[in-house]
């Protein structure tokens, strides 16, 4: 509550320069930073810029929730000790994580070769 309390004040204090520090597509923004100006086509504008910051952002978060699943699922298998059942468990959630990866993988190509020019260069 005492944390709350002492950000509002500080951005009472500092005014709206605090909240409007950040450029994308032309627009002040409070958080989102892009490359983008808002100048030109399509890829020059905010929109692109969150989107591109978005894929980015849900690429590492596949990242980390497929080594989480790794590890879990290696931390089962390890530790099975002849339960057939708990390693059959194991080898299903690491199958998976392998399919999720490629899925995700093809998306992430797919979406290069949809877009004309691509969508990350």
């Amino acid at each position: 509550m005492i944390g709350v309390a002492l950000v509002l004040a500080l951005i009472v204090m500092t005014g709206p320069t605090l909240l409007a520090q950040e450029r994308c597509g032309g627009v002040d923004t409070a958080i989102i930073a892009c490359d983008q100006d808002g100048t030109g086509g399509i890829e020059e504008t905010g929109i692109w810029g969150v989107l591109i910051l978005a894929i980015n952002i849900l690429t590492g978060l596949v990242a980390v929730a497929a080594l989480g699943g790794i590890v879990y699922g290696s931390i089962l298998y390890t530790s099975a000790g002849g339960n057939a059942e708990q390693t059959k468990k194991a080898m299903g959630i690491i199958t998976n994580v392998v399919i999720g990866i490629i899925a995700y993988g093809l998306m992430y190509v797919g979406l290069n070769f949809l877009v004309p020019g691509g969508v990350f260069n």
